[in-house]
């Protein structure tokens, strides 16, 4: 239902938007909608005249805007197939930067999270030292019972914050609706499904006990890892609207001269952050999904420390092997292979001619090979791939909206360290271990052990499974039919439920 609230908030965004020239610089469908040039018209009649770059000015808009519309700007940078590459590199510039909302708005919102006075927590609680959309942080001193004090870092969420984005997610998804209405030709980018993949980070980063608990998970699952950690979480002091971590001491990856002048080497740290990437990925399926500079360290060992686990994104086995398969496949050159992969995965309709597809994938790799590696860029790569999906009417998949995010973060990231640094030699590593491991002998022994012990768990399901089968083969007959009527028609049925049953056994990778 369109609320007239939720349509005059989208009618302000629009012209705030487009008086900034983001909507002009939209890759929209010819002839655009008579309103949306109304819009722009007016717009552009009383449109700043100055200096500043279209970069600038989209970050004025956004900020004007509000919280949720600065995520959504920094959630458009990773689409170029939905703005256009040269928008979404201005977006790329967009950071999460708000006023903070002062001391005495965390005291309040810790008191009422608590149920306690906030100096009660937190003894020596200092100014904000950093205000974004969702939250602010606080560098606080506590004193734990064994009278040991130590530095902490405090998160807390803004005041009124849920009610905010739940209002502008609102008009989000009217606006989402009115493209996939009026523009059929991006029904294929699945708007609405794009806006529930924001909704869902949102709602999650609004729950500072799931960041929490991201926080943990990360650390058990990097406990060996000699070069990654984050931070540790005080549970005590964590709620949903408070969360509570170990102070880092180390350098921001954003100040590049002072990680030099303190000895550490810089092309190390670039592949060490990508290889830490991937692996998260590829070996756990979770990995951190906003790395810009601002949420990583490099600690006195050399280490590079995350903070900042509001958003993070999940592969499940099937999604990890398609891009272990993926990215191997354009390492090694074998485009059929990854053209496969995206038949196999469902990415490419089945219509579709396999060996053309691979044709065109060829066009993607192979300018990307014998060049200096300084002039490979992953975000080149992801482009060629988006313009290619539009030809072979690829359907967006919401799963790896994140996943294509965080891959052209980090290697901006891991360049500014590294200008020189070999994509494809650093992930290659990472890859092939991973497709050893898992796609290897070892790796399908594991499967087929796995699919094993699935069957002797649904064994003794089985006679009440054959059970049922055969009582509604009863139960469809005629209740004069003969036995031997009977029996020829319950027999299919019991080869049918045996061939299943094959079926389902060598989908599993043991027959």
């Amino acid at each position: 239902m369109m609320l007239p609230v939720d349509l005059a908030r989208l009618i302000r965004a629009a012209w705030v938007l487009a008086r900034e020239g983001v909507i002009n610089a939209l890759p929209l469908p010819e002839p655009r909608p008579f309103a949306v040039s109304a819009a722009l018209i007016m717009a552009k009649a009383i449109r700043r005249r100055g200096t500043a770059s279209r970069a600038e000015r989209l970050s004025i808009a956004f900020s004007r805007l509000g919280p949720s519309y600065v995520k959504l700007g920094q959630f458009l940078a990773t689409r170029p197939d939905v703005v256009g590459a040269a928008l979404a590199a201005d977006l790329a510039e967009l950071q999460d930067a708000m006023p903070d909302f002062g001391l005495t708005g965390a005291r309040m919102v810790i008191g009422e999270s608590f149920g306690l006075d906030a100096d009660r927590l937190f003894p020596e609680l200092g100014a904000p030292i950093a205000a974004a959309s969702i939250a602010q942080v606080h560098k606080a001193a506590v004193t734990d019972r064994d009278g040991r004090r130590r530095d902490v870092a405090v998160k807390v969420l803004r005041p009124g914050i849920d009610r905010r984005i739940a209002s502008d997610l609102a008009g989000f998804y009217l606006a989402a609706r009115l493209i996939e209405a009026l523009a059929p030709r991006v029904r294929r980018l699945r708007p609405v499904a794009v806006v529930d993949t924001l909704a869902r980070s949102l709602t999650l980063e609004m729950d500072l006990r799931l960041e929490a608990s991201a926080l943990s998970e990360m650390a058990q699952n990097t406990a060996e890892d000699a070069d990654f950690r984050v931070p540790t979480v005080d549970w005590r002091r964590t709620s949903r609207s408070v969360l509570t971590m170990e102070w880092i001491d180390g350098i921001k990856l954003s100040d590049v001269a002072a990680i030099r002048a303190a000895g550490h080497d810089l092309p190390k740290l670039a592949a060490t952050l990508l290889q830490s990437f991937l692996r998260h990925a590829l070996r756990d399926g979770f990995f951190h999904a906003d790395m810009h500079q601002g949420n990583l360290f490099v600690d006195s060992a050399g280490r590079i420390v995350a903070v900042d686990f509001g958003i993070v994104g999940r592969l499940g086995p099937r999604e990890r092997r398609f891009l272990a398969e993926i990215l191997h496949g354009f390492i090694t050159r074998n485009y059929r292979r990854v053209a496969e992969v995206h038949f196999e995965a469902g990415y490419v309709p089945p219509e579709q001619e396999l060996e053309t597809f691979a044709q065109a994938l060829r066009a993607v790799g192979e300018p990307l090979h014998g060049v200096p590696a300084s002039e490979i860029a992953m975000s080149r790569l992801l482009n060629q791939l988006f313009e290619t999906t539009e030809l072979f009417a690829m359907q967006t998949r919401p799963e790896l909206i994140l996943l294509q995010k965080t891959m052209v973060v980090v290697e901006g990231v891991a360049r500014s360290l590294d200008p020189d640094l070999d994509m494809w030699k650093v992930s290659e590593p990472v890859v092939s271990a991973w497709i050893t491991r898992n796609l290897g002998p070892i790796g399908r022994i594991e499967t087929a052990v796995s699919a094993v012990g699935d069957l002797i768990a649904l064994a003794p399901r089985l006679p009440r499974l054959f059970d049922a089968i055969e009582t509604i083969a009863i139960r469809t007959e005629a209740v004069d039919e003969s036995r031997r009527r009977r029996r020829t028609v319950a027999l299919p049925l019991w080869v049918g439920a045996l061939s299943l049953a094959v079926i389902a056994a060598s989908s599993l990778g043991w027959l």
